[in-house]
């Protein structure tokens, strides 16, 4: 019995069967035991061993500065944009986080998420340039946002409270009726906040906000033939990367300094955080907490080491001199054995102690 085919099948018209292909879904992030082992000791151990001045002098500005370089490495690591108003931003963070509690009233939680969304806001507003400049050029922009910054919080006494010494401190350090303003209750807050941060981000760049990103950061214009939104992604990452560094200096400002100024997130602020994700690796986010590590934790090492061995044979400003210039030749060093970062050459070294056995 003969079977009449209306549309026949594609092999006979010498087409070659398309084959359908499902989605591929992206492995989640493999937390294996090392991970869970860490924050074990992060949250149960360190606090309980640590005194007051390696809890609130050591880990909670390393915690502070780690999550700074991972709101920049979002935006410059994964998606390819130049930035150096980090500390203008922070800026935003910790001054709309005072306006929130000290005008507005509101609970120091609420205020800090809350001010991270100004804070995003206004990252929105400097990433809409993104479409016409790159490279240097929007790199100078978001130069031009540090110093606006800056001007903004010393010209109006309003967002100081018409304070004589123009600096923001809060009143009380509580969180949920409970007061933070230990050492250790600074640490468990700082930890707890930078924790859930960094899973977010971990997820963000597994999402295909992520994957649009690093196509951006590759090629912007093979990026945008293939349909991805191209402008809408840059400013997607400039607001979260704000949101982040927003965040950041709000925990720096009363967390870890108590009470800041505007000099306290000037120009130099904004290189520590672009040294951060230089050092650590742009594009990994361990490499924030690696960079991090090496900016806040070498120079307490060499500084002890000059004072064990110099100390009252050298003039102070001479030895704080050799300090800096002992710290800029390991960078530099560092960068010219791997380029990448700390983080990359930790993995390779890693995996060479891993596989060492088998070379004989």
């Amino acid at each position: 019995m003969s079977q009449t085919l209306s549309n026949p099948p594609l092999v006979s018209r010498g087409v070659a069967p398309v084959t359908r292909l499902a989605p591929v879904a992206l492995p989640g992030p493999r937390l294996g035991l090392g991970l869970p082992a860490l924050l074990l000791l992060a949250f149960g151990v360190v606090p309980q061993l640590g005194g007051e001045y390696w809890l609130g002098a050591i880990l909670v500005p390393f915690l502070i500065l780690s999550l700074a370089g991972l709101g920049l490495n979002l935006l410059t690591g994964y998606a390819g944009q130049t930035s150096l108003g980090s500390g203008g931003f922070m800026a935003v963070g910790a001054f709309a986080t005072f306006g929130f509690v000290v005008h507005g009233g509101l609970p120091l939680p609420l205020a800090i998420f809350l001010a991270g969304l100004v804070t995003a806001g206004a990252g929105l507003v400097f990433g809409l340039p993104s479409d016409r400049i790159k490279g240097f050029y929007l790199m100078v922009s978001s130069l031009a946002a540090q110093f606006f910054f800056e001007w903004l919080f010393q010209k109006f006494p309003w967002f100081y409270n018409y304070g004589s010494s123009g600096t923001i401190t809060l009143p009380r350090l509580e969180l949920f009726g409970f007061d933070i303003g230990s050492a250790q209750g600074r640490y468990y807050v700082t930890l707890s906040t930078v924790v859930l941060l960094t899973w977010i981000a971990v997820s963000l760049t597994r999402s295909q906000i992520g994957r649009n990103w690093m196509a951006v950061r590759d090629m912007d214009t093979a990026a945008a033939v293939i349909g991805i939104p191209v402008y809408r992604s840059k400013v997607v990452a400039f607001a979260v990367s704000s949101f982040y560094l927003g965040i950041a200096g709000a925990l720096w400002a009363f967390l870890y300094l108590g009470s800041a100024s505007v000099q306290s997130f000037g120009i130099s602020r904004s290189f520590q955080v672009l040294f951060i994700i230089i050092i650590g690796g742009m594009g990994s986010i361990a490499g924030n907490f690696i960079g991090a590590a090496f900016i806040s934790l070498l120079p307490l090492a060499i500084d002890h080491i000059a004072q064990g061995f110099f100390a009252g044979h050298v003039d102070a400003g001479l030895l704080q001199n050799i300090q800096k210039a002992i710290f800029g030749l390991l960078i530099i060093g560092f960068l010219i054995k791997e380029p990448d970062g700390l983080a990359r050459l930790l993995r390779t070294l890693g995996e060479r102690l891993s596989n060492w056995p088998l070379r004989f």
